[in-house]
């Protein structure tokens, strides 16, 4: 798997996945230590021209832009659903992605799930946007570090979650109520759709409740990252109100 830029290869240096690193003339700080996190972690560096590291980083999505730096990883260990819920500090929160496709709003989400301390996110194995390349640049190296469980079937890992005493919310347009009034401080999994199409009927159909995003404009619907973002920080701030000796979701 390849990865591209400087702070998802730091952050993958971090997580003990980069196997190698390529670079080209860049000498910069932030260069330099991510070289020395290398070498303190024994991982093999090589000095590539530019145009090498143009045609790596392509593979992992047009008009990439690496920063002087290309670097293959393992790919992150996959969870399952009941190691994700049974590893929460706390009530659980979980986000459930249903067809993102495009590999900046999987990126963006990673970041905003890493940043709100998420305990995992769920996406379906044939429809989802790949974790490398752009996804990974796009999540800032959150991707090195969220726990990932890949499913077949998103409506059945609804249930799943459901199953294990998890509160499914599905964010949607025509959801009849305000995501403000949901109470996030339960074991909760946020479901969302892809820009456009939203929640497939099956998976709307299996979620506990459907929530919406008051619109106050004129355009009638939000991008899915900032839509997650949004609603998980409400979260945040729920289960800061909730317990105040922690300052987000984990302690």
């Amino acid at each position: 798997m390849i990865i591209y830029g400087i702070n998802p290869v730091l952050e993958a240096l971090r997580a003990g996945r980069v196997k190698e690193l390529r670079v080209g003339d860049r000498a910069d700080d932030r260069l330099k230590q991510l070289l020395a996190l290398a070498a303190e972690r024994g991982v093999p560096v090589r000095r590539v021209a530019a145009d090498a590291l143009d045609r790596d980083a392509r593979r992992g999505g047009q008009h990439a832009v690496h920063q002087g730096v290309v670097a293959d990883v393992e790919k992150s260990a996959d969870y399952s659903i009941d190691e994700i819920v049974r590893a929460a500090s706390g009530p659980p929160l979980i986000v459930v992605l249903d067809g993102i496709e495009d590999p900046h709003n999987l990126g963006a989400i990673l970041r905003t799930a890493d940043a709100a301390g998420v305990d995992g996110v769920v996406l379906q194995s044939r429809r989802s946007a790949a974790r490398d390349g752009v996804a990974a640049k796009t999540s800032a190296g959150a991707v090195a570090h969220v726990k990932i469980a890949e499913v077949v079937n998103i409506a059945r890992a609804v249930e799943e979650l459901k199953e294990a005493g998890v509160w499914t919310i599905g964010l949607a347009g025509e959801g009849p109520e305000s995501y403000e009034t949901i109470d996030f401080a339960l074991p909760t999994a946020l479901v969302l759709g892809a820009e456009g199409a939203g929640l497939r009927r099956l998976v709307r159909e299996r979620c506990d409740r459907l929530a919406s995003i008051p619109m106050r404009g004129h355009v009638a619907s939000l991008n899915v990252s900032v839509a997650a973002g949004i609603v998980l920080f409400e979260a945040v701030r729920q289960r800061s109100l909730k317990n105040p000796d922690r300052p987000g979701i984990r302690g």
